[in-house]
């Protein structure tokens, strides 16, 4: 499959949606990614996982970083390939494929900025099935596959090669570096032949983005609900319809972190007994709760919790808004829908669940969630 602008700006669109609020911001990524298509060598390809040989090397691209800085601090389109180019030198052979670490805006769309200036296959896999804050929150540390090494690029020039026991020890380390370098960074790691890739990579994430995203484009072409176009792709439920009435957000350790109250709107959400829901964001979206305050959290109000996606979408286009373009007075659908079953494995909870957060709650499926909602109406 042959990469064009209409397919750019609809994964943009999708994997902002599954992004769940991070993943950096899908607009600059996608005018990178066109400028990149129009001046490649040759066509660049999305392939699909089983279509990659056992013995290639695949590397995943991808930036480091606080979403928040890239606003003001735009990516360079070289120092991405000055990261990937000095992976080639630490694993001392050329790289045949590239893809993204994680589904989301910006991050889904590097591979096809390396891929088009290096004449390589964009798979259509990622390592999350969404997005998560840190390096280890991926399939290959769930599965025991080695983090090292990691190469890290900024936009002055500046490269760092890591080579760290495993993905826990790869996030304490490029955290910090990635500070020092501006708050964002380019970051290559978990090099791997292509049959590991396939054993543990999630499939055809990047076609579900862009299936999600040209639904979106459908649904408002047509003047229907993109909400409900994303929610009969993903298999999630609304939460919630409202209005933000507060937002709180800081950057700090290489996060945005914070918090979103929406209130409901009784025209919009004539039928819900919720009245306001809170949602904690770290770079992404990861727990949603019944109440206007973080401190409201408890078990028996608990409406979606990391690993399970929750996404804010704008209730009348059904535009995904990532945690920095929220603002006060929007307009939004709350929704949220299950993740891939790696991730509710127990050490999938282990690794992305809410006590890893810090959170008091346990982990429940979004489903278990949505009935005990059904039931107490």
């Amino acid at each position: 499959m042959i990469i064009n602008e209409q397919m750019i700006d609809d994964i943009a669109l999708g994997a902002t949606v599954l992004g769940t609020g991070g993943g950096g911001d899908p607009y600059s990524g996608a005018l990178m990614a066109k400028v990149a298509i129009a001046n490649a060598t040759k066509p660049v390809e999305i392939i699909a996982l089983d279509e990659v040989a056992d013995d290639w090397m695949t590397v995943p691209s991808s930036m480091i970083g606080a979403p928040t800085v890239a606003i003001e601090k735009i990516n360079s389109r070289e120092q991405m390939l000055v990261a990937f180019e000095a992976m080639e030198l630490a694993v001392g052979c050329d790289i045949e494929a590239t893809y993204p670490i994680e589904v989301g805006g910006f991050n889904s769309l590097i591979p096809i900025l390396v891929a088009a200036q290096k004449g390589i296959p964009v798979i259509d896999c990622d390592a999350m099935g969404r997005a998560f804050p840190e390096s280890q929150m991926v399939t290959f540390y769930l599965d025991g596959l080695p983090s090292a090494p990691n190469t890290l690029a900024d936009e002055k020039g500046n490269v760092v090669i890591l080579h760290p026991l495993d993905g826990v020890w790869s996030e304490r380390f490029a955290r910090p570096i990635t500070e020092q370098m501006g708050g964002s960074a380019a970051m290559c790691d978990y090099p791997m032949r292509g049959a590991s890739l396939k054993r543990s990579a999630l499939p055809a994430t990047l076609t579900k983005a862009m299936k999600i995203g040209a639904a979106i484009r459908k649904a408002n072409d047509e003047g229907l609900s993109g909400v409900v176009a994303v929610l009969d792709i993903v298999g999630g439920h609304k939460i919630i319809s409202g209005k933000i009435i507060d937002i709180e957000r800081s950057t700090s350790g290489g996060f945005v972190k914070g918090g979103v109250t929406i209130e409901r709107l009784i025209q919009a959400d004539p039928d819900s007994d919720l009245d306001s829901v809170y949602v904690h964001f770290q770079n992404e979206l990861l727990l949603a709760h019944e109440g206007t305050q973080a401190e409201d959290l408890a078990q028996d109000n608990l409406l979606a919790v990391t690993p399970d996606l929750i996404s804010i979408l704008d209730h009348e286009t059904g535009h995904p808004i990532t945690t920095e373009q929220l603002r006060y007075g929007q307009r939004v659908d709350l929704i949220a829908y299950p993740c891939d079953e790696k991730w509710r494995t127990e050490k999938g909870i282990d690794v992305a669940g809410p006590a890893y957060f810090g959170y008091s709650a346990q982990y429940c499926p979004v489903e278990s969630l949505k009935r005990s909602e059904t039931q107490a109406k």
